[in-house]
């Protein structure tokens, strides 16, 4: 594990709350663009809503449900979720911090986290082989068997519902913005 991705392992959750002050400050929402990130917001959570119901941290290799077309479906989902935000916010400046943040923090802990991977589970390199790294491919590239269909005691239990919630809340305090500082029209 490089030094760097020990940092970045370290601070991207206080980061995410840094960065949700940040937004909401430089955020300048309309219901138009709430609508528009909402287009990307809600296909971010179901990813990642259903990819914690597949995986079995440190258990088994997770190549079922939303892992048979992406190997990082939670972090795609973040992505969904912070593009569709950059959107609600009308600001460039929103979309240029989440991009630095998303190859400074988040790329070097997937690297870190797929060398794990690799070093726990043998069959990691031939299903790396066959399902890619981010974006999804949409051909179906199960690698082994499935290991069985969503399991809500999994989302449950890895607490995916907080996404939701923080989503809630950050929704919540924008239309209250778009309230106060420019009107209910």
């Amino acid at each position: 594990m490089s030094e760097w991705s020990q940092i970045a392992r370290r601070i991207r959750v206080p980061l995410g709350f840094l960065f949700a002050v940040l937004y909401f400050w430089l955020a300048r929402p309309a219901w138009r663009s709430l609508a528009l990130g909402a287009i990307l917001v809600v296909p971010g959570l179901l990813v990642r809503a259903l990819a914690s119901g597949h995986v079995r941290k440190n258990e088994a290799l997770a190549t079922s449900g939303p892992y048979a077309y992406t190997r990082n479906p939670l972090y795609l989902g973040s992505l969904l979720i912070g593009l569709g935000f950059a959107v609600v916010a009308r600001s460039w400046w929103v979309g240029v911090v989440l991009v630095v943040m998303f190859f400074a923090i988040y790329l070097p802990v997937i690297r870190d986290e797929e060398e794990f991977l690799r070093l726990k589970f043998a069959e990691f390199d031939e299903y790396a082989r066959r399902v890619p790294r981010m974006l999804p491919r949409f051909s179906r590239s199960v690698y082994g068997k499935d290991s069985g269909g969503f399991s809500l005691e999994l989302y449950l239990k890895h607490r995916e519902y907080n996404a939701l919630l923080g989503t809630l809340a950050m929704v919540a305090g924008l239309v209250l913005k778009m309230m106060v500082f420019v009107g209910p029209g």
